[in-house]
């Protein structure tokens, strides 16, 4: 039991993982036990190589001229007190065995990696039941109203309207209209219309409009809004 050999490499990396969790070799105070093993140490640590063991080293080295004032038996030999049941050749091999034990790439990540797959499909279960229950998102229409002007006071009105109204579309549904004067005797039809903006192309529908040449001379768009 204890420490052996604290001058050599093996002997001081006992001592340094000794003092990790300890300010003194024994106890909470100063004691022999720490003027023992100071006296084996001889010279002070490497601090980069033996943190612990150096900042023990220095502290202890404060009580030198009241070494003999220090509580316990001075004469007990450094190799009294220390670990049992293990050689400081062994704990260099233990932390490497312990370094070989950690798969840093191994069961432990494909045990996070399968629990993050799970929270996400459960996640998105979750909103694909919650989407279907909802139903299918309406679609996205808008109300138009359109000026349709003639050539001159002499078009027949009623053909022109029902010339616009005889076009046919999915997504569109034709609704109120009245004929506005514009001057000289002139009047326009202006026309209510719900579109499905997926589906129909207002400007596609002034271009069939126009086509009916008889009685159109332009078209306007002259509201929209989005329902």
């Amino acid at each position: 039991m204890g420490f052996s050999d604290l001058l050599a490499d093996a002997g001081l990396t006992t001592l340094n993982s000794w003092l990790t969790t300890r300010s003194y070799i024994v106890g909470h105070t100063a004691s022999q036990a720490d003027v023992a093993v100071f006296k084996a140490v001889q010279t002070a640590p490497d601090a980069g190589k033996y943190p612990n063991a150096a900042r023990w080293y220095k502290h202890i080295a404060s009580y030198e001229p009241d070494f003999a004032t220090l509580d316990g038996d001075a004469s007990s030999a450094y190799s009294t007190y220390g670990p049992e049941s293990v050689t400081p050749a062994a704990a260099p091999e233990a932390a490497a065995e312990d370094d070989d034990d950690v798969d840093l790439f191994g069961s432990d990540d494909e045990e996070e990696d399968a629990e993050a797959v799970r929270v996400r499909e459960e996640r998105l279960a979750e909103y694909k039941k919650k989407k279907e229950a909802k139903g299918p998102k309406p679609a996205a229409k808008s109300i138009v109203t359109l000026d349709v002007k003639p050539w001159d006071d002499e078009t027949d009105m009623a053909a022109l309207e029902a010339a616009v109204r005889g076009i046919s579309l999915d997504g569109l549904v034709w609704g109120a209209s009245q004929l506005v004067p514009v001057g000289y005797g002139v009047r326009k039809l202006q026309i209510n219309m719900v579109v499905e903006d997926e589906k129909v192309s207002t400007a596609d529908l002034e271009e069939q409009i126009q086509s009916f040449e008889d009685y159109v001379q332009s078209t306007d768009v002259a509201a929209m809004q989005k329902l």
